[in-house]
């Protein structure tokens, strides 16, 4: 299992990291920095997309939020794909053009939900700045076309075969660095 993820929204990747088995054990961010300067690329680069408005944590403002996080959970695991969640429940739904025309504003969460929460207090956890309480997530979306662009609500959208195939790979405290 991969205990470290890194997304870049300057180039919009999501890379898969070989870290020391400790990164899982510690809250300290030097240590969590010092763990990512050392961590090597151990799977394939993602594209993904983050924000239009860019990266900020301040809760309503539709941005990507920076620094430190951990999945909270992974869910989805036994949905087939293109699956439409809302409310990080399946609706019975399952993505397609049919759909997609029926609904066309909607902001379509596809496939599998990794759930982010904040490790840095004040920064991206607590009062007014909470990622989990945003509802922020690294999910599917049927705007495949929009990836390797800044084009989300503020979660990290990645193409449905792509996040089953990290979902994989990861389970809950996996470290994630966003910047």
């Amino acid at each position: 299992m991969l205990n470290l993820l890194r997304i870049s929204a300057a180039t919009q990747t999501l890379e898969c990291l070989s870290a020391d088995a400790r990164i899982g054990a510690t809250r300290e961010l030097a240590e969590l920095e010092a763990y990512a300067e050392a961590a090597e690329a151990c799977g394939p680069i993602y594209t993904i997309s983050t924000a239009a408005a860019g990266l900020g944590e301040l809760n309503g403002s539709l941005q990507t939020p920076r620094g430190w996080h951990y999945i909270r959970a992974c869910i989805g695991r036994e949905l087939p794909a293109l699956a439409v969640l809302a409310g990080r429940r399946w609706t019975g739904e399952i993505f397609d053009t049919a759909l997609a025309e029926r609904y066309p504003q909607r902001d379509w969460i596809l496939t599998r939900i990794l759930w982010l929460c904040g490790l840095e207090l004040g920064n991206n956890r607590g009062n007014g700045v909470d990622t989990q309480r945003r509802y922020i997530y690294i999910h599917g979306t049927a705007d495949e076309h929009l990836l390797g662009t800044a084009a989300s609500h503020g979660c990290i959208r990645m193409a449905s075969d792509d996040v089953t195939a990290l979902f994989e790979r990861v389970q809950p405290g996996c470290r994630v660095i966003i910047r």
